[in-house]
């Protein structure tokens, strides 16, 4: 009789009997704000809920200036068009991220410049910066990846000897702390999403944080069709003003705004989000310890000058060999099989991903022949990227660590079934 669920045996998790938490987490909170605008007549632009967020995002993170936008690509555009990087500039950035992080980078008419990431927390290589570095070099930035921090110590000082700005993409790390500061308070300017997947989410929607006034106003500026940041939010027809650059000029943008609605959502998820960090870093841990005591898998590391976990995905390495020589794309439909929850590999590394494909717009990106050689992401090479995507990354939902410690030993249940049982999905 097979054993494995995938062959027709008994999963190890009942989602009848025992779901995992749902995601998005709402309550009567959420319904009441949402009613609160709808009645209100302010659904957009500035309004009250959307500027108690900042206000309170800003707190939360640590810095002087928070501003929410459309989603958390624009965060990272707006971000690259407020230090004023453009066409001849390069920014570097790690190669296992989401396509995002450098299409926006030639969306400004910048060069992405990618780099291999450290095969234990499968964040970008500080080595790897330093060895990519040009003349033309305006910007790193780094990303945290599902449940691991960037070298936040090794980057600013990398970027204070070569006078390079950081954006840190924070779209994983809401809340997370390194040395004590918060991701997105590190940086010159940090960039969140707030995805339906992500752990502070209005389904859509974005913000950037900085401690620099002036670059705050830019930012502003950006997302609100050019706009200077003006004290009457709600005189709409307001023509002139206090608006534009240093100069009192306009600045082109478009509109990048948020509406009401998304943010009276954020205001009530940022009340829950340290609770939920909070129990999500237990669990992790948990299971960490239970991975470790199973052959062929192996928990991310935890670095110590991380002082608050804040986890996207639970990501772990995967060997196929401790599990005689089963394939990696097996083993994650085994697992998910047996736990009735979607696994999945770590992103495409951009050098080879389906949605990072520039050559695709030629009408947009094909400014010249130097630059569309420059942004063929197939230059690169990136072997911890491709080795973590091809054969070693398995990556669980979140919402998975909102459960019990009885959850987590399911997890690791599972796990060691197929380590014992692998030899039923090599026919």
């Amino acid at each position: 009789m097979k054993k494995l669920a995938i062959k027709g045996g008994s999963p190890c998790c009942n989602t009848t009997t025992h779901p995992w938490p749902k995601w998005p987490v709402w309550g009567k909170e959420e319904e009441v704000a949402l009613i609160e605008v709808l009645k209100s007549g302010v659904w957009s632009y500035n309004g009250p809920r959307e500027k108690e967020f900042n206000r309170l995002f800003a707190q939360y993170t640590g810095v002087k200036h928070a501003i929410c936008t459309v989603n958390g690509t624009i965060t990272l555009q707006i971000s690259l068009e407020a230090l004023g990087i453009g066409l001849g500039d390069e920014v570097i950035l790690p190669g296992l991220t989401w396509q995002a992080t450098a299409a926006t980078v030639i969306d400004v008419n910048a060069t992405p410049v990618l780099v291999d990431v450290n095969q234990d927390n499968w964040c970008i290589d500080p080595k790897e910066i330093e060895k990519a570095i040009t003349a033309k070099t305006r910007a790193i930035i780094p990303v945290h990846l599902y449940g691991a921090f960037a070298d936040m110590d090794a980057i600013m000082a990398i970027a204070k000897k070569h006078n390079l700005y950081v954006i840190e993409d924070c779209a994983h790390k809401h809340g997370g702390e390194w040395n004590g500061k918060k991701a997105g308070s590190i940086g010159d300017i940090g960039s969140f999403s707030f995805q339906l997947s992500k752990h502070l989410t209005a389904g859509e929607g974005g913000a950037v944080t900085t401690n620099n006034s002036k670059l705050a106003d830019r930012l502003d500026a950006l997302r609100n069709c050019g706009r200077r940041p003006q004290t009457d939010a709600f005189n709409y027809d307001k023509g002139a003003g206090d608006y534009g650059d240093d100069d009192g000029n306009f600045i082109q943008s478009g509109n990048l705004r948020i509406t009401e609605f998304q943010a009276a959502i954020l205001v009530e998820g940022l009340k829950r989000l340290p609770a939920q960090n909070a129990t999500r870093d237990a669990n992790g841990e948990y299971l960490n310890t239970l991975l470790e005591r199973i052959p062929g898998v192996a928990p991310i590391p935890r670095n110590k000058r991380e002082t608050k976990k804040a986890y996207f995905n639970f990501a772990f390495r995967y060997s196929q060999d401790e599990f005689k020589g089963l394939p990696i794309d097996k083993f994650r439909s085994a697992l998910e099989a047996e736990l009735g929850i979607l696994i999945d590999a770590s992103y495409e590394p951009l050098n080879n991903c389906s949605l990072y494909v520039p050559h695709t717009k030629p009408s947009r990106h094909k400014l010249n022949e130097a630059y569309w050689k420059a942004i063929d992401p197939k230059r690169f090479l990136l072997p911890n990227c491709e080795r973590i995507f091809k054969e070693e990354s398995v990556c669980i939902h979140h919402k998975a660590l909102m459960g019990t410690t009885a959850d987590m030993d399911r997890i690791a249940i599972a796990i060691n079934k197929i380590h014992t049982y692998a030899a039923e999905l090599m026919d």
